[in-house]
This record gives C-alpha cells, sequence and structure tokens, in this order.
C-alpha cells in the first residue's frame, strides 16, 4: 500500500470520527439550548461526511452493492466475533460497567447488522427484490429491527418509544 493510500484511509478514519463527534456535539448543544451552535455542528458533521465520501471513493473501497454487502458483512461479523468479545472482556476485568454494557449491546447489534446485510446478499444473488421493508433504530442500543419496532427492546429493553424510523 502507498504512503498516500494509507494516509487516505487514516484521513477516513478521522473525518468519520469528526461526522459522529460533531452530531454528538450537536444534540449536547441543542439539550442545552444553544440551537445556533447545534446547526453549526450538524453542518460541520455534514462537510466532513463528504471529506470520508470524497477519501473512500479515491481509496476505491465503493464497489457494487453485493461487494459493499459482503464487505459489510465480514466487517460486522469481525466485530460481534472477535473485536467487541475482547473489549467487554477487558471491560470486564477493568470493572467498567458502562463500558462493558457499550460494547455487549454493539456486539448483539452487530450480529443483526450481519444478517440483516447476509439476508440482502441472498436476495441480491438469487434475483429477487429485497422485500421492502422499514427499519427502526433502538435510540438506546441500536438495535435494529424490519417493520416495526417491537414494544419493548429484546436487547437493552428500552420502550418502543426510544426506536425510530431509519431514513
Amino acid at each position: 500500500m502507498t504512503k498516500t493510500n494509507e494516509n487516505l484511509k487514516a484521513a477516513f478514519a478521522g473525518e468519520s470520527q469528526a461526522n459522529r463527534r460533531y452530531l454528538a456535539f450537536a444534540r449536547k448543544a441543542e439539550e442545552e439550548g444553544f440551537t445556533q451552535v447545534a446547526k453549526l455542528f450538524k453542518a460541520a458533521a455534514e462537510a466532513e461526511t463528504v471529506h470520508a465520501l470524497n477519501h473512500l471513493r479515491i481509496i476505491g473501497e465503493i464497489k457494487s452493492t453485493v461487494e459493499n454487502l459482503n464487505t459489510a458483512v465480514s466487517g460486522e461479523t469481525y466485530e460481534f466475533k472477535e473485536m467487541y468479545p475482547e473489549y467487554i472482556e477487558a471491560a470486564k476485568q477493568e470493572g467498567n460497567k458502562q463500558a462493558s454494557w457499550s460494547f455487549d449491546v454493539a456486539n448483539q447489534v452487530e450480529q443483526i447488522h450481519a444478517s440483516l446485510f447476509s439476508k440482502a446478499i441472498e436476495a441480491l444473488k438469487n434475483k429477487k427484490a429485497l422485500e421492502k421493508v422499514d427499519y427502526y433504530v433502538c435510540g438506546v442500543c441500536g438495535n435494529t429491527v424490519e417493520d416495526s419496532p417491537p414494544d419493548k427492546c429484546p436487547i437493552c429493553g428500552a420502550p418502543k418509544a426510544k426506536f425510530f424510523k431509519s431514513a
């Protein structure tokens, strides 16, 4: 890998993190009543997304939909089989219950994501249209469900009202 490609990958990671960080900062600003600051953070987050997508495109990591789905399954599978179990164990050993909880719910949801992506791959391989459904995401743990949210999140126990419809 060339130094430029290494730099593009590092820049992609940094811009992606900045996007998420700025969105979190925007939420906090809204909670504190700083609407204009929240708007600024959201605008900067969108700009960081533009940068990240440019870097990813130039690296050549955006491929066909089937290839992208396979990449997604691979990433999600790595997270729930290798990454998060190690993180959970370390957090438990350190007695960090909040981190352990955060890693655990993410780990459970990554399995769901891998399954949903695999389902999409099968539909495309069989030349069938993916069933049209809405996706709902738990605002507490990220659980992702099809059709309609459950009365209670099976991952974190949050009520139905905590789910939001994905765009």
